[in-house]
C-alpha cells in the first residue's frame, strides 16, 4: 500500500506525498497533478473529479508561507468544502463537517499497487491511441520493477 497524501499541519491543506509521486511519475498517473485519476472516483467516476482541487482562490492567501516551506501553491490541495456537496438533495452536512470528514479520509487514503498498475496500464492503452508521443512503451517493465521492489 501506497501513502497518497501528506497533511502539512502548518498550513492546513495537503501536499501529494513524495514517494507516491515518484510512482505516479514514473507509471504515468500524473495529468496536471497526480491525483486527478484519484478524483474521479470521490466523485461518481466521472471526469468532473479531476477538478476536486480546483480552488485557486484558497491557494492564494497561502503563497507566503508555502514559499517559505519551499513549495509552490500548485503543489497544495485545500479541502473545499464546497465542492464536496450538491443540492439536489442536501447538503446532510455542514461544512465544518466536511471538511474535517474529507481531511479524515485523505490523511488515511493509501491505494494498493494493482490498483495503480491497473490505472497506469488503462491509461497508457488511451495514451496509445490519443497521445502516442505520452505512450510508456516500458510501462510493464516499470510495473515490474516496483513490484519486485515493493515485494
Amino acid at each position: 500500500m501506497i501513502k497518497i497524501f501528506s497533511y502539512l499541519q502548518e498550513l492546513n491543506c495537503f501536499t501529494v506525498d513524495s514517494a507516491y509521486k515518484k510512482i505516479a511519475d514514473n507509471l504515468g498517473l500524473t495529468e496536471w497533478n497526480e491525483v486527478v485519476w484519484i478524483g474521479r472516483f470521490f466523485t461518481l467516476d466521472n471526469d468532473n473529479g479531476e477538478h476536486w482541487f480546483d480552488n485557486w482562490e484558497l491557494r492564494e492567501p497561502l503563497e507566503k508561507k508555502a514559499k517559505e516551506l519551499g513549495l509552490e501553491t500548485t503543489e497544495l490541495f485545500i479541502l473545499d468544502p464546497d465542492r464536496f456537496k450538491n443540492d439536489h438533495d442536501g447538503p446532510c452536512h455542514t461544512s465544518e463537517e466536511r471538511v474535517l470528514f474529507w481531511k479524515d479520509v485523505l490523511l488515511s487514503l493509501h491505494l494498493s499497487y494493482e490498483t495503480l498498475f491497473r490505472e497506469a496500464r488503462k491509461l497508457n492503452e488511451e495514451r496509445k491511441e490519443l497521445t502516442p508521443e505520452d505512450y510508456i512503451s516500458n510501462l510493464e517493465e516499470r510495473i515490474q520493477h516496483l513490484s519486485d521492489k515493493s515485494a
